[in-house]
């Protein structure tokens, strides 16, 4: 088999892109989420009938510097076993030194598995967190079913892997008894995964979204209406920032400018500047734009598509095309125009800086996301001494002639108690060319 590395840094990476100084453990839980409606059974005409639904998650965590990797047993999208390379061990004993540690949630998409951003989980791991991946039911490789079960279950196995980790956290006598802190729990989400992040954020479903799938499945996307009580007891205030990576939903107005109002956690979106799954500017765009009541940042690779940064890079078995697909499986990993560890690097180093903010209140972090808004913009200009000249406006973290292609833009909440609100930037357009105007000095410089 090929080796697959998925812990690749680029020598042009982000400064925060690098992992940190755990090395890394990893275990898997086999849970459990008792009498749930059964999607798949109301479409075939049981409309009352409910299962135990399974769950599979893999948790990374802290672990000591030295330990040995050893590969990971995964799938690949047609269904054929491969290994990954990497920095984790299985069930090696944790290190507990900063116990306890942040918690984040990792929701893939649609059909994906628990080690589709298995780059993200070893690096956040690496860094201090505890990272809890999915296996969605329905909505796995080998288990992919139809669309409105994962409608429906995405944001609901998100709210009970939190509740899961919470009691694993209580038991002493378990791995993870003491490990992680739930109160701070960040959630990681692409496509549909970033779906059921927005809802899980408080972004619920439009009225056009329960009507138009209750043929099949009666009014069972009701539970995520926005203003429905149902909803509001779903939202749960122990998550405390997301990370939405090209959110499914916005150009079928499953979201609306007024549901997105509900958005109520700090929001990193992150987008292909030419997504043709989720849209950009009728999409993932608006998304951004319309979560007005919450401190939010976009994050556009120009010209990419859908895959922008999220997955792994495309395992060396995915290249040869596949009669069970009737393509290659590496179309579902790569883009067609960025190289995807370049990718991965860039999300990196701007997740863990919005993560350790938001979950670990490192204030210093908050200058790698004070930015002007087009990366090309960027003026370098430093003293020989290595500070920076009055000029020096290239982004934080980035080596000379490395941030190209790039944008981040912030725009702040309309009423928001955030202490820190770095300056806004202008609205970006695929031409690639900033018109931004002069800003003014921004919350943090003020600070």
């Amino acid at each position: 088999m090929a080796e697959n590395r998925i812990d690749m840094i680029r020598p042009d990476a982000p400064e925060l892109a690098a992992h940190g100084v755990f090395g890394v453990g990893r275990t898997t839980l086999s849970l459990t989420n008792p009498d749930q409606v059964d999607v798949l059974a109301v479409i075939a005409g049981e409309k009352d009938k409910r299962y135990d639904r399974p769950l599979t998650v893999e948790v990374f965590y802290p672990a000591a510097a030295e330990t040995q990797p050893v590969p990971i047993d995964a799938m690949m999208r047609d269904g054929s076993m491969i290994k990954l390379s990497g920095r984790s061990a299985p069930d090696v004993e944790a290190d507990r030194s900063g116990a306890p540690y942040p918690l984040v949630i990792v929701s893939h998409g649609y059909p994906g598995n628990r080690f589709l951003m298995s780059h993200l989980l070893e690096n956040f791991a690496s860094k201090g967190y505890v990272v809890a991946a999915i296996d969605h039911a329905d909505s796995t490789y080998d288990n992919k079913a139809a669309f409105e079960a994962t409608l429906v279950n995405r944001p609901l196995d998100q709210k009970f892997v939190l509740n899961e980790m919470d009691r694993l956290s209580r038991e002493t006598d378990t791995l993870l008894g003491g490990l992680v802190s739930t109160d701070r729990t960040g959630l990681v989400g692409f496509s549909m995964g970033a779906y059921g992040a927005v809802i899980t954020s408080g972004g619920g479903l439009s009225k056009v979204a329960v009507d138009g799938n209750r043929k099949k499945i009666g009014d069972l996307l009701a539970i995520h209406e926005a203003g429905s009580q149902s909803y509001a007891d779903m939202l749960d205030d122990r998550f405390k920032a997301v990370v939405a990576i090209a959110p499914w939903g916005r150009t079928k107005d499953y979201f609306t400018e007024e549901t997105l109002k509900g958005v109520r956690l700090p929001m990193l979106y992150v987008a292909g500047s030419h997504d043709d799954i989720s849209g950009y500017e009728n999409g993932i765009r608006k998304i951004w734009e319309e979560s007005v009541n919450t401190s939010r940042y976009l994050l556009s690779f120009e010209y990419a598509n859908h895959n922008a940064a999220a997955p792994m890079p495309a395992p060396e078995e995915s290249f040869s095309y596949s009669e069970k697909l009737g393509f290659a499986p590496f179309d579902h990993y790569a883009d067609p125009v960025w190289d995807t560890v370049r990718m991965n690097n860039v999300l990196q180093h701007f997740s863990t800086a919005f993560l350790d903010l938001h979950l670990k209140q490192d204030l210093d972090k908050a200058a790698y996301l004070d930015l002007i808004p087009s990366s090309n913009d960027g003026v370098y200009a430093m003293n020989e001494d290595g500070t920076p000249k009055q000029e020096h406006t290239y982004w934080k973290g980035f080596g000379n002639r490395t941030a190209k292609g790039l944008m981040f833009e912030h725009l702040p909440a309309a009423k928001c108690t955030l202490p820190l609100q770095p300056g806004s930037g202008p609205v970006f357009r695929p031409d690639h060319k900033s018109t931004a105007p002069a800003r003014e000095p921004s919350l943090l410089r003020q600070l």
